[in-house]
């Protein structure tokens, strides 16, 4: 009898286990708190499995493959520009979203979609760069651009492997915009990257993190929530705003045309809206979470980090990353010479 009540109960947690909905999402690396997951699937009785991309352009050239597999992505606002055009986003319906009016409407003025008719926004973040100066000879760190032209931290440096954010670096150096159209600029941009390539490591994407941890690297150019999260466990670890200004992403939730969990995928953009939730995952991760009722929740200290919040002073020279639409081949040619280059 024992033998078979046992039988029954695996039986029933087999049933049950595959009855569960899931959740599919399609994000960026350690961009979601683990327990904010758990207590998603908790209430809502469901298993959340997560993918993860490195660059915008890499996750958009995998729906363009065909891939079918996702109900909820995470892309940067100048991506969701060029998805929403080639017809891959789903309307949401605001009402299964009773937490949408939490959004900062200053937030919303910086992106194309400021009605939230396919998007809303998740995090804005910076790409700034981090330093060890406790390793560092000579004067102190400047928050400049102009340190990766420090020869003598030749071999101990990474910029980010993506095009957008290094090309916007070097274009920052030189006093232009980030989504500049001007073929002269991008040439000086151009120069510039292929100057710095000489002294960094590689570009980098992940292994930065690591990286400055153990102070393999001293200089780093990188995602402000990932130098966040480096910072607390390692307050060796100096983030920088250089003072040139930076980009600024804000990264949105949308739920692709595809997508086999709409309603579970609504429901999960209206729990992490929620103030207590979006306010313990913000803590977590080390992004700003642009949620009014949210910033009323966390620390003192969590909003004082540069990595969160920008001076004032330098807020000025920070820009959006833009869409270009047929400019940007002029980006991808830039950026092939810069890898081409030895």
């Amino acid at each position: 009898m024992k033998r078979l009540v046992l039988l029954f109960s695996l039986l029933c947690a087999t049933l049950s286990l595959q009855a569960a909905e899931t959740l599919h999402l399609y994000t960026w690396a350690d961009y979601i708190s683990p327990e904010v997951v758990r207590k998603f699937e908790q209430q809502h009785g469901c298993k959340v499995v997560i993918d993860t991309f490195d660059s915008n352009e890499s996750m958009f050239a995998k729906f363009k493959a065909g891939a079918a597999g996702y109900d909820l992505v995470f892309p940067t606002a100048y991506m969701i520009q060029v998805m929403h055009a080639q017809g891959m986003l789903a309307d949401l319906d605001h009402k299964l979203i009773p937490n949408l009016p939490n959004i900062d409407p200053a937030v919303l003025a910086k992106v194309k979609d400021q009605t939230m008719a396919h998007s809303v926004p998740y995090t804005l973040a910076y790409a700034c760069i981090a330093v060890r100066a406790d390793k560092i000879k000579g004067p102190p760190a400047e928050a400049t651009w102009a340190l990766f032209d420090r020869a003598a931290l030749a071999g101990r440096m990474t910029l980010l492997d993506d095009m957008r954010e290094s090309i916007g670096a070097a274009l920052k150096s030189l006093g232009h915009s980030i989504n500049t159209r001007d073929e002269a600029q991008l040439a000086a941009a151009r120069d510039v990257l292929i100057r710095w390539k000489k002294n960094i490591a590689r570009f980098d994407n992940e292994g930065y993190k690591s990286g400055i941890d153990s102070a393999e690297f001293l200089l780093v150019h990188g995602y402000s929530g990932d130098l966040f999260q480096v910072q607390m466990e390692n307050p060796k670890v100096q983030i920088l705003i250089p003072r040139e200004g930076v980009t600024l992403g804000c990264d949105e939730m949308v739920i692709p045309k595809t997508a086999k969990q709409p309603a579970l995928a609504h429901a999960f953009i209206n729990f992490v809206l929620d103030p207590a939730i979006a306010a313990e995952n913000m803590e977590w991760m080390g992004y700003y979470c642009p949620n009014k009722l949210a910033m009323e929740k966390v620390s003192p200290e969590f909003l004082k980090n540069p990595a969160v919040t920008i001076p004032a002073e330098l807020q000025a020279k920070c820009e959006v990353i833009e869409d270009l639409g047929p400019d940007l081949a002029k980006y991808t040619k830039v950026w092939d010479q810069v890898k081409a280059a030895r």
